[in-house]
């Protein structure tokens, strides 16, 4: 049994006339023990939606249409709020965007992971202060003790991160939710969060949905990967190989987009331009039944301007893509 399985899910707004605009349409995915999905897109294309719904932290106005969110087999959406809030920091925990408005300005970092171990764990105060110190240990932050009496403010970015992954991990969660755990951090500081993720991970075999626009950063990372475009998944496939012959044009697309040096042996390294996706993901409420990237594709024929968005089909043994000229697209 997978650790997480969507089946189907449909997530709607509610829009100025009272009706419910889709956000997200018939998104589907598994996860085992151990695996990391990669969730790859522009902004706006249902990432972090996704992960909200998971967690059952949806805001106000939005509402689940359709749909099945299994942790464990458990149906997270006929859960009562009660037990979603057990299974919140527990069994499943999340990395939020941005640790600086994730994290409370009002509490040491180490009184907040602390929280986590005496809120689920039921462990003393002075036993989860410990603990806590220990777990900062685990993410590499140097002079643990004395950091745990810090305030958010008073650390830089990267250690701010480390903190959300400490509070994530503190009570060893079947499943992690990291939503861009690396935004707005430098490159050196990004590969360090990636490879501390793989390293936890290899240590407590957490299930780990990854939140990235970046779809180089995930290659080597992640198991799986579903590309997602305006709500709808277009692409799945395990990582290396869909890196390696991603067949629909947004996933190219964003493949294009990734600066990589090519060092050659004859002349010298040389960088290549970097490629462009023109216009914009369509807003909600312009998102009809055709192909929601219609209007920024190069490929696009007659067939796709007639039909309506195909259901994602097999192309190779587990790798599945939402596009009529998919056999056509070359490698």
């Amino acid at each position: 049994m997978p650790v997480l399985a969507v089946e189907n899910l449909s997530v709607g707004m509610t829009g100025r006339s009272g009706g419910l605009v889709p956000v997200l349409e018939n998104l589907s995915f598994t996860l085992d023990k151990g695996k990391t999905i990669a969730l790859v897109g522009e902004s706006g294309c249902g990432k972090s939606m996704t992960a909200l719904a998971i967690m059952g932290l949806l805001a106000e106005g939005f509402v689940v249409t359709g749909g099945r969110i299994l942790l464990d087999g458990e149906d997270l959406l006929t859960a009562r709020p009660k037990r979603l809030r057990s299974l919140r920091g527990d069994a499943m925990s999340m990395v939020f965007q941005e640790p600086m408005t994730a994290l409370n300005p009002l509490y040491t970092v180490g009184d907040q992971i602390a929280e986590v171990l005496y809120y689920h764990r039921r462990l003393s105060r002075k036993d989860a202060a410990e603990q806590a110190v220990e777990f900062l240990k685990a993410v590499q932050i140097p002079a643990a003790a004395q950091r745990a009496k810090a305030y958010p403010h008073q650390m830089s970015g990267g250690m701010r991160q480390r903190v959300m992954i400490a509070m994530a991990l503190a009570c060893k969660p079947k499943l992690l939710i990291a939503d861009e755990p690396t935004t707005a951090l430098d490159v050196t500081v990004q590969a360090q969060i990636f490879d501390l993720l793989a390293k936890l991970q290899d240590e407590t075999e957490t299930a780990i949905v990854l939140i990235t626009h970046d779809l180089g950063a995930v290659a080597e990372l992640a198991d799986d990967i579903a590309v997602l475009y305006a709500g709808r998944c277009i692409e799945t496939g395990p990582a290396k190989e869909l890196a390696a012959s991603p067949r629909h044009p947004y996933t190219s697309g964003l493949l294009g987009c990734v600066p990589h040096l090519t060092v050659g042996v004859a002349k010298p390294a040389q960088w290549h331009d970097l490629g462009e996706i023109p216009g914009m993901v369509p807003s909600l409420g312009q998102r009809g039944p055709d192909c929601a990237f219609l209007a920024r594709c190069a490929n696009a024929t007659d067939v796709c301007r007639s039909r309506p968005q195909p259901p994602l089909g097999a192309i190779a043994p587990g790798h599945t893509v939402s596009c009529w000229r998919a056999q056509e697209i070359a490698a």
